[in-house]
C-alpha cells in the first residue's frame, strides 16, 4: 500500500510543530521543509462568490458537532468528499492524529475500529490522488478543511485523509515574510484575518483548502487539546459521522 505523509513548507517561522501529519509512515501533515518548487496556481482566480459554495457537511464527532461549507473553487476536492460522504465512507473513522495550536486530521480508513495505540495515518494510498487546486483567494485560515497529502511534486491530495485547521494569530511581520518566499502578496483582509483569528499560513499553496467550518470552531479547540499519545492520537478515541446538510 502506497504511504502518504504530508510535508508542511519550510520553517523559518516557529509555528509548525515536530512530527508528521499522521507520523512518519502517514498521510500526515508533517512539519517538515516541501520541495522548494512552486506550486501552479489556477489560471482564473475565482470571485469570491464563487469559493464560497452552497453545499454543507455535518460532522458529528464524540466533541460535538462541526458544519463545513464546501469550496465551488476546488470542484475536483467538493465532488470527491461529497462522494465520500454520501458512500459513509467516513462514518466511525477517527481524528487520529491532533495538534493543539496547528490542526485536527482524519480520514484514515484504516481507523475504523482500530486497536488502542494502533499508528495510524497510512490508510487511503491505494486510491487515486486528486489533483490540487490551488487559489490565491483561499488562505488556511482558522476552520480551513485542507486536503493531506504526499511528498508528490504536484502537490495533488490523499483521496481521503483531510485536516482541519486550528492554527494561531500571525503577525503582519511574519506574514510579508511568507509573501516575499512564496511570490504573491496578502490582501488586507487575509492579513487581518491571519492576525485576529488566526491559521497556519506557511501551508498557503502548498495543500489544497477546499471548505471552511461555518459552525463548531469551538469543536475543533476541543477535539486539539484532548489527551494524546507519543504519535498524537488522541488516548481516548474521536469518532466521526458525516451527512450532506441543506
Amino acid at each position: 500500500m502506497k504511504l502518504f505523509k504530508l510535508f508542511f513548507c519550510t520553517v523559518i517561522f516557529s509555528l509548525i510543530c515536530t512530527g508528521s501529519f499522521a507520523q512518519s509512515k502517514k498521510v500526515d501533515i508533517k512539519k517538515k521543509p516541501v520541495s522548494s518548487s512552486k506550486a501552479p496556481v489556477n489560471s482564473q482566480i475565482k470571485k469570491a462568490d464563487e469559493i464560497s459554495g452552497k453545499t454543507k457537511v455535518k460532522i458529528t464527532t464524540d466533541m460535538g458537532v462541526i458544519v463545513v461549507r464546501l469550496y465551488d473553487a476546488t470542484p475536483k476536492h467538493r465532488d470527491n468528499f461529497i462522494k465520500l460522504v454520501e458512500q459513509k465512507f467516513y462514518d466511525s473513522l477517527l481524528f487520529h492524529r491532533v495538534i493543539q495550536g496547528f490542526m485536527i486530521q482524519g480520514g484514515d480508513p484504516m481507523s475504523k475500529n482500530a486497536e488502542p495505540g494502533a499508528m495510524l495515518g497510512m490508510g487511503g494510498g491505494d486510491m487515486e490522488r486528486i489533483p490540487a487546486e490551488f487559489d490565491q483567494k483561499i488562505i488556511h485560515k482558522k476552520g480551513a478543511l485542507a486536503a493531506a497529502r504526499d511528498g508528490n511534486p504536484e502537490k495533488a491530495s490523499s483521496a481521503c485523509q483531510f485536516y482541519i485547521v486550528q492554527g494561531n494569530p500571525t503577525p503582519e511581520e511574519q506574514l510579508d515574510m511568507m509573501s516575499k518566499q512564496k511570490g504573491y502578496v496578502y490582501t488586507p483582509e487575509q492579513k487581518n484575518i491571519y492576525k485576529t483569528k488566526g491559521g497556519t499560513p506557511f501551508l498557503d499553496m502548498e495543500y489544497t483548502v477546499f471548505g471552511e467550518v461555518v459552525s463548531g470552531l469551538d469543536i475543533i479547540d476541543k477535539i486539539a487539546a484532548a489527551e494524546k499519545d507519543a504519535s498524537d492520537r488522541p488516548k481516548k478515541d474521536i469518532h466521526m459521522k458525516m451527512e450532506l446538510i441543506k
